[in-house]
């Protein structure tokens, strides 16, 4: 682990509730337990501040970045010396005096504390499935974000930043790639139903299209009567492989090898961002 192109990054999985002090307790472990097994960079989920059992409880409870939660992360951070993926937290809108609505924000801060990039969610998960027992309306109370994000350069590599639904639009992950991204990172609340069907086999296809190392911190288990989530925080290789798995059940982490020289062996043996054509080409249909 000690090459140049070994880096150690803690996948995450957690379940939170509309507990804040709790939530914070339980990532804080899985921090602390990350850093002692030697990991760079640790990922938690989408919510990993709370999740909350109705519109107005999740609007009540949300912050800004300048806010208490953010600044206990921060010093965690910096009292670990680590860099943190926060997948998704409840940012108070621009406009929150007059319109009451939030941003699904992901924060990435460096070991020193210090937030280094927000991407705000695009993709909302407006969704009705009822033989599956689904039904979510993000839009109702959250701001879809206005662009994305450049790839952030870590002490893993260059981490490209989506949220959850966003998997499932490979344009996201092609143009983070485009920008230099080695690895995509799609922290995650999926739903049972939804996990069930689609999870691994988007982080897999992800990876695949991309040649990126794809991360993905989950929520897993019951939030609240209303909500649970299916699990699985995951971590896939270039090649689409699956190399590291937390389960369906419990909280927990996995600690995963990103070896860039992987990456780059498998973009270099089967060069296929040389093959594609250019973007005027996908479009032309249009």
């Amino acid at each position: 682990m000690s090459s140049s192109h070994h880096r150690v990054a803690a996948v995450c999985q957690l379940t939170a509730t509309p507990d804040k002090e709790s939530n914070f307790s339980a990532c804080q472990e899985l921090m602390e337990q990350a850093s002692l097994q030697g990991a760079r960079m640790v990922f938690l989920p989408e919510g990993f501040d709370y999740i909350g059992s109705s519109r107005e409880e999740t609007l009540a409870l949300s912050e800004s970045l300048s806010g208490k939660t953010v600044s206990r992360y921060s010093q965690m951070a910096k009292k670990l010396e680590i860099w943190l993926s926060l997948g998704g937290f409840h940012e108070r809108g621009h406009d929150w005096d007059s319109d009451r609505r939030i941003y699904n924000s992901h924060i990435i801060m460096n070991d020193k504390g210090e937030v280094v990039s927000v991407y705000r969610k695009a993709h909302l998960f407006d969704v009705e499935l009822p033989e599956k027992g689904v039904l979510l309306k993000e839009s109702a109370f959250t701001i879809p974000g206005p662009s994305l994000m450049p790839p952030v350069q870590t002490p893993i590599g260059k981490v490209g930043l989506g949220i959850c639904y966003d998997i499932r639009f490979p344009e996201l992950s092609c143009a983070l790639q485009r920008k230099g991204a080695e690895i995509l990172t799609f922290p995650s609340a999926f739903t049972v139903a939804t996990g069930a069907a689609h999870w691994e086999v988007l982080l897999r296809a992800r990876a695949i299209e991309t040649q990126c190392f794809v991360l993905a911190a989950a929520q897993v288990g019951a939030h609240h009567e209303k909500r649970s989530s299916h699990g699985h925080a995951m971590a896939v290789d270039p090649w689409g492989e699956v190399i590291a798995d937390c389960g369906g059940e419990k909280p927990g982490l996995r600690l995963v090898e990103i070896d860039l020289e992987k990456l780059h062996n498998t973009r270099r043996n089967m060069p296929t961002q040389l093959h594609r054509r250019d973007l005027d080409f996908y479009t032309g249909l249009e």
